[in-house]
């Protein structure tokens, strides 16, 4: 028996059994085994979500075992990888293929099935999350069967399993729409909040990725630009020491010292965050994608996030900063701005609409509870869908009518697991019993 805790810190769980099968026959045996004897079971990736959704409750299954590239068709793009693989082991590999994958999130310390599964996104007005890039699945049910699932073959269950928050099954191998390895340009400059919120639509449509930190009590936003290079262009990545002083000292070091003197003198926070918005400075540098799209992040915190219809976005962080300057918070974390294009997968927090998504953190150490509440509460008007991985109390009523496709996914889960052999206190709440 051994014990689960998630990144953050904010779910574990004791007593668990733990299997860690070797193969896909040996995945499809434990999970009949565990059905069978009404046990209540979950695969767990790297844990780095912050909600319940992998919390195990009986059997916990590691996926170690099947954590590599199975094939790569360099010709079609095509790679089919076990769903244990780490991002971050994923882009390396992918790279050594001459591949990338066409958008990332900002960190790689997910398992690509995990990361599929909580609807993990990047940033690009033309470009959809990771889970769009995925054209193929196997899905081992309650039964033990394996369900290998495309738009040709169990579309239902593809369109589902692609985001299912793990309440399906478990996935075993993925097939993803790779594309040729490429560089892009980063441009990351601070610009004032005014500017970036009225150009907002240009900025999102005038780039590739576009996104924008802005720290509260500052009138000054962090954008960040990453746009593919012309032929010809090498790659002229940042210096190691240039590096060193943004990514680690200040970004990591530095930030969660000043977190920590948050704790003691919430007063100071203004300043400080003044501070950092003026500390990281304009920089241009050019670099494998994967590189670039992921960064080092050690401070811990507390995150929420929800997606909005695009055209609304603006709007919330003009209603957020409000309710932060009358409420007498001291918000020691910036807010994280970014933008995807609509997709049709039935869970995705862009199924079907242009979207911009907003994530609001907070310093482990300090109470974020008024925060995400009186977020939840503007964004709610807007028809706001959270993230699945991320901090929400929203329950199955609430999200039925902010989700077109709810009770299609439902059934494809009722027929599934009847069960409910993966189901967990998270499920619960977000599906119903």
């Amino acid at each position: 028996m051994s014990t689960w805790r998630n990144w953050a810190g904010t779910e574990s769980a004791t007593g668990i059994e733990t299997l860690r099968p070797g193969s896909a026959d040996e995945l499809a045996a434990a999970v009949k085994s565990a059905a069978e004897q009404g046990k209540k079971l979950k695969a767990v990736g790297s844990g780095h979500s912050f909600t319940g959704c992998s919390v195990p409750q009986q059997v916990m299954i590691r996926l170690d075992g099947l954590s590599s590239i199975v094939n790569a068709d360099k010709d079609s793009g095509r790679v089919t990888v076990g769903a244990g693989t780490g991002l971050r082991k994923l882009n390396a590999g992918l790279a050594a293929f001459d591949l990338a994958m066409a958008n990332l999130g900002d960190i790689d310390k997910q398992t690509v099935s995990g990361a599929i599964s909580t609807g993990t996104h990047g940033t690009g007005a033309r470009l959809g999350g990771l889970a769009t890039q995925v054209v193929a699945l196997d899905l081992v049910t309650a039964d033990g069967s394996v369900l290998h699932c495309s738009a040709e073959e169990n579309p239902d269950v593809f369109a589902a399993a692609r985001v299912s928050v793990g309440a399906l099954g478990v996935i075993s191998a993925l097939t993803l729409q790779c594309v040729p390895a490429f560089l892009l340009r980063a441009q990351e400059m601070p610009l004032p909040l005014g500017e970036v919120l009225d150009g907002f639509g240009e900025l999102a449509d005038g780039n590739d990725h576009f996104e924008f930190y802005w720290f509260p009590h500052t009138e000054i936003a962090l954008t960040k630009r990453n746009n593919r290079v012309g032929p010809g262009v090498g790659a002229s990545p940042v210096g190691r020491v240039r590096g060193w002083i943004d990514d680690e000292l200040l970004s990591n070091k530095v930030f969660e010292l000043t977190n920590r003197l948050a704790v003691r003198q919430p007063g100071l926070v203004p300043r400080t965050n003044q501070l950092a918005s003026r500390a990281l400075s304009a920089r241009e540098y050019v670099d494998a994608s994967y590189k670039v799209f992921c960064s080092e992040r050690n401070v811990i915190f507390r995150e929420s996030e929800y997606a909005v219809p695009r055209e609304h976005v603006v709007d919330v962080i003009r209603r957020l900063r409000e309710w932060i300057d009358a409420s007498g918070s001291r918000i020691s974390f910036p807010i994280e701005v970014r933008v995807a294009a609509p997709d049709d997968i039935w869970l995705s927090t862009a199924s079907g609409r242009e979207t911009a998504y907003v994530a609001i953190h907070q310093y482990h150490r300090l109470s974020h509870d008024p925060y995400f509440r009186a977020f939840e509460n503007i964004v709610a008007d807007y028809g706001g869908r959270p993230h699945w991985g991320k901090l929400h109390t929203l329950t199955a009523d609430d999200l039925r009518s902010r989700y077109p496709r709810f009770d299609d996914f439902l059934a494809v889960r009722d027929r599934l697991d009847p069960q409910r052999t993966f189901e967990n206190a998270y499920t619960q709440q977000v599906f119903g019993g």
